[in-house]
C-alpha cells in the first residue's frame, strides 16, 4: 500500500508543478506585431517609446517594423494586411497584433494594445490606463515613467451649428484659421462678389441684395467644401507614400511661384485666374439676375444655377490652399469629427471676408471697384505663404506642429512678400 502510494504521488507531482506555473509561463507562446510607420510622422515618433517598452516587458513580443513613407518595399503587405483586418492602408502608424488593428496614438490606443497582448499571452485583460488629461502628462503602461500627451491627443473647440467638436492639437487649429484667412482673400472670389453684388445694387431692393447674395454665398461654400472634402479624400488614402507628399510639396510651390509671378507680369503666362474667355458668360449670368420677372423662387434658381458655373471656373484661381491644407490634415491622421469641425471652421473663415463686403454693401448699398492692383497685391501675400509652406513640407514638416513654428511661418511669408512689395515701389519710382 504504501508502495502504490507512493506512485500515484510521483504521478500526481509533474501535473500540479505544471498547474502552479505562472501564467506568463503557461502560455508564452511567441507573439508578432507588425508596425507600419513613416519617416516624419510625429505620431510615430511619440509612439516608438511605448512600442521598445512592450518589447522588453513581453519576451515573446516580436515587433516587426515597416517604413512606408519613403520606401515601396513594404506597401503590398501593408495592403494585404489591411485588408485582411477589413481596415484601408493609409494613415501611420498602423499596428497589427492578436488579430487586431489600431491607427493612430493615443492613451486609448495604447490601453487597447496592452489589453490585447494580455489576452493573447496570458489569458487576461490588462488594467486600462485613465485617459491623460490635456496639457498634463501621460503615465505609460508598460514602462510605468511619464509621457508627454501624446500629438494625436484630441483638444475640444465650440463651432456655430456644430457645438463642441474634438479636434486635434492646437497648431492644426491655428493653421486652419491661417490658411484660410489668407485664402479668404483671393482675388477670383472677390472680383466675382464685387462684381454680383455691384450690378444687383441697381434694383435698389435691399431684399433682392440679400436674397442673391446669400444663396450666391451658401451656393459657393458648399462648392468648395466637397472639392475640399474630395481633395482630402484621396490625400488621407494616399499621403503615406512619399512621392505623393512629394507631389503636393511641388504643387504648392508651382501655384504659389505663379501668383508671385503675377504680382510682377499680371497674366503673362501662365496664370492661375479666371480666364478672359469665361468673362462675357459670367457678365451675361450676372446680368439675367436684373431681370424683375424673377421672383423669389426664380432668383435663387438662377443664382443657384449661376453660382456653381461660376464656382468651377474659379476652382483654379483656389486650389492651391486646400490641397497644402488636406496634405497637413493627412499627415497628422485627422478624421470623422475632427475634419468635419476644421472643414467648417475653414469655410466660415474662408467667408468672412465675402461676409464683410456683402453686408457693408447691403448696409450702404454702395459697391467699391475690386480692381487690378489690388488682386497683385493678394497674390503676392498668397504666393508667398503657399511658398513657405511648400518648403516646409519638403524641409521641417515638425515644424507645423507647435503654436510658435505655425506663425513663425505665415508672418515670416507675410513679412517677406511686404518687404518686396516696398521694394519694388521703390524701384519703379527712381525708374
Amino acid at each position: 500500500m504504501p508502495a502504490f502510494a507512493l506512485l500515484v504521488l510521483l504521478f500526481l507531482l509533474p501535473l500540479a508543478s505544471a498547474d502552479a506555473r505562472p501564467a506568463s509561463e503557461a502560455h508564452s507562446e511567441p507573439l508578432e506585431m507588425h508596425v507600419f510607420w513613416g519617416i516624419g510622422c510625429p505620431h510615430c515618433d511619440n509612439q516608438k517609446p511605448f512600442l521598445d517598452a512592450l518589447e522588453q516587458r513581453y519576451p515573446t513580443l516580436t515587433l516587426q517594423r515597416y517604413e512606408v513613407s519613403r520606401s515601396r518595399a513594404h506597401h503590398q503587405l501593408f495592403g494585404e494586411m489591411a485588408r485582411e483586418h477589413g481596415i484601408r492602408a493609409g494613415s501611420v502608424p498602423t499596428l497589427f497584433v492578436a488579430g487586431r488593428a489600431w491607427i493612430g496614438d493615443s492613451p486609448t490606443v495604447r490601453n487597447e494594445i496592452v489589453a490585447a497582448i494580455e489576452q493573447q499571452l496570458h489569458g487576461a485583460k490588462a488594467e486600462a490606463l485613465p485617459p491623460a488629461p490635456a496639457r498634463e502628462q501621460a503615465t505609460d503602461e508598460a514602462t510605468g515613467t511619464a509621457q508627454p500627451p501624446p500629438a494625436s491627443q484630441q483638444q475640444s473647440i465650440s463651432l456655430p451649428l456644430l457645438g463642441q467638436v474634438n479636434l486635434a492639437v492646437q497648431p492644426l487649429v491655428l493653421s486652419t484659421a491661417l490658411i484660410a484667412l489668407v485664402d479668404g482673400f483671393n482675388p477670383c472670389s472677390l472680383w466675382v462678389l464685387t462684381l454680383l453684388l455691384g450690378l444687383v445694387l441697381h434694383s435698389g431692393s435691399r431684399g433682392r441684395i440679400a436674397l442673391v447674395g446669400i444663396t450666391f454665398l451658401t451656393t459657393t461654400a458648399l462648392i468648395y467644401g466637397a472639392f475640399i472634402a474630395g481633395v482630402f479624400s484621396v490625400l488621407n488614402y494616399v499621403l503615406y507614400l512619399s512621392w505623393v507628399q512629394w507631389i503636393v510639396a511641388g504643387f504648392a510651390l508651382l501655384f504659389g511661384l505663379v501668383n508671385i509671378k503675377d504680382y510682377f507680369w499680371y497674366k503673362a503666362g501662365l496664370s492661375f485666374t479666371i480666364a478672359d474667355s469665361h468673362k462675357p458668360g459670367i457678365y451675361k449670368s450676372i446680368r439675367g439676375l436684373l431681370d424683375q420677372r424673377l421672383g423669389g423662387p426664380g432668383l435663387v434658381l438662377a443664382t443657384i444655377i449661376m453660382a456653381s458655373g461660376i464656382a468651377l471656373v474659379e476652382l483654379p484661381c483656389t486650389a492651391g490652399f486646400p490641397v497644402v491644407w488636406s496634405g497637413l490634415l493627412a499627415e497628422q491622421n485627422v478624421t470623422g469629427l475632427a475634419f468635419i469641425g476644421l472643414l467648417a471652421l475653414y469655410l466660415l473663415i474662408y467667408l468672412a471676408i465675402e461676409l464683410v463686403i456683402f453686408i457693408t454693401a447691403l448696409v450702404t448699398l454702395r459697391m467699391g471697384r475690386f480692381g487690378e492692383g489690388h488682386g497683385r497685391v493678394l497674390k503676392l501675400i498668397g504666393g508667398a505663404v503657399m511658398v513657405a509652406l511648400a518648403l516646409v513640407l519638403v524641409l521641417n514638416p515638425e515644424l507645423m506642429n507647435d503654436v510658435g513654428g505655425t506663425l513663425l511661418v505665415f508672418v515670416g511669408a507675410i513679412l517677406a512678400s511686404l518687404a518686396v512689395m516696398l521694394l519694388h515701389r521703390l524701384l519703379t519710382r527712381q525708374g
